[in-house]
């Protein structure tokens, strides 16, 4: 096989929850284990962060992985799902993998593996796991797929465990109530490992704050540290007023990236306070550079800066949508043009209670079987009261936005991960 056929393989093989959804999830750590035995245990050979939770997993890895590889140290990074590149999910210091690496591990060890029948992400978590011992990573940042206690990755001990946030998603294997879609996030928290939790209130934070006693490992809330003192929103992202570090700029734009930011500094204070040595100017260089640095995308991502200005972000969900439609509300324009896809699986009724009303919309389909189709969408979001047009492709949908946007308007394209995905492509991402 070439590295195409390997993909096809890897996709049409293996179950794809990207693609297909919860038909493809396997809930349990045996197929881990197992493949873990295999390949000698290669998450061991470096230290490791454990990084879960229901939003903000993606930026909060990125810039953490971003402050320790300016710092000096070499850095795997391991997240998911990618948008236009398998390989974006595995990095060391901001390269993706090598196309050869991915033919030669599949070609290697196809035998020994088929047997133990993974899914998709078991086998690409222990691709990333293998990669980064075999390229002497000293730290990777490991990103949970889907909950925690029972997701295939919770099988590392890692140095510090973080959990962002909690909110609705995937309450078909987490559980319908806040507290139990916190009690399976918790699932991460260790003996003796220090954990960082980065916003929780009332009955989640006593999830959190109970099992950290029960098992032993010191909890901070990054809330309570009070790290941020003043954020402003300028043209280029935001700037920071900390408690270590004045006039901090960070690149990442949206709203959610406030908490992200108070998170990730409280897990560098944590780091230092274990000997890692993170110089000031690595921090500043990663808020200001993390794009660049590591290679993320679609998080309140500027694809065209003017006539008009079109802006894309990968927020899904619930909580996500809210912080969108805030940022949407205060963005200057005549008129705001929204080209919107969601998959079959999320709560769209809550996501379209969320969005302006006075907007024109465009929606659309992405290019995955999980994708709604588009009419169908169209008629829920009527209900909502949004208006608009709906396209079979993101790109018709892209196309005839641009068509009927003026210089002065707003173009915005989200709803899923697969529809920026598609959106990158037709901007010309690779």
């Amino acid at each position: 096989m070439n590295y195409e056929e390997t993909l096809e393989y890897l996709y049409n093989q293996l179950p794809v929850y990207q693609k297909v959804g919860g038909t493809a999830y396997k809930e349990g750590l045996d197929n881990s284990l197992s493949l873990d035995k295999y390949f000698s245990h290669p998450h061991t050979k470096y230290k490791t962060i454990h990084i879960a939770g229901t939003n903000g997993k993606g930026s909060t890895s990125h810039l953490l992985a971003a402050v320790l590889q300016q710092s000096g140290y070499k850095v795997g990074l391991y997240t998911s799902p990618h948008l236009v590149d398998f390989r974006e999910r595995i990095r060391v210091n901001g390269e993706k993998i090598s196309k050869q690496y991915v033919l030669d591990f599949v070609t290697k060890h196809r035998e020994a593996y088929e047997p133990i029948q993974p899914s998709f992400f078991e086998l690409t978590m222990m691709m990333a796991f293998q990669y980064f011992a075999d390229t002497n990573v000293d730290i990777a940042i490991i990103e949970v797929g889907l909950g925690g206690r029972l997701d295939s990755t919770n099988i590392i001990t890692p140095i510090l465990s973080i959990i962002t946030n909690i909110s609705f998603d995937h309450m078909q294997f987490l559980g319908n109530t806040l507290e139990k879609i916190a009690a399976e996030k918790a699932g991460i928290i260790k003996k003796d490992i220090p954990v960082i939790i980065g916003e929780a209130e009332e009955d989640v934070r006593k999830v959190f704050d109970d099992t950290a006693k029960r098992v032993g490992a010191p909890i901070v809330f990054a809330e309570d540290e009070k790290l941020i003192h003043s954020s402003l929103r300028t043209a280029s992202g935001w700037l920071y007023d900390t408690k270590y570090y004045q006039q901090l700029k960070g690149e990442l734009s949206g709203y959610a990236q406030i908490k992200n930011t108070a998170t990730v500094l409280c897990a560098i204070r944590e780091l230092q306070k274990q000997g890692y040595i993170i110089p000031s100017k690595a921090v500043y260089n990663s808020f200001a550079y993390v794009n660049e640095y590591t290679g993320l995308m679609g998080r309140w991502q500027i694809l065209q800066d003017y006539n008009p200005k079109i802006v894309c972000d990968t927020g899904h969900n619930e909580a996500g949508m809210k912080y969108i439609s805030e940022q949407l509300v205060n963005e200057r324009y005549d008129t705001l043009h929204i080209i919107l896809g969601m998959v079959n699986d999320k709560d769209i009724s809550s996501v379209l209670s969320l969005l302006p009303k006075k907007a024109i919309y465009y929606f659309t389909k992405a290019s995955v079987p999980r994708s709604m189709n588009e009419r169908s969408l169209q008629e829920l979001a009527v209900k909502k009261g949004l208006t608009g047009y709906s396209y079979p492709t993101v790109k018709e949908a892209i196309r005839a936005a641009k068509d009927w946007a003026t210089p002065s308007d707003f173009i915005f394209i989200g709803g899923s991960n697969f529809v920026v995905a598609d959106a990158l492509i037709e901007f010309g991402y690779e």
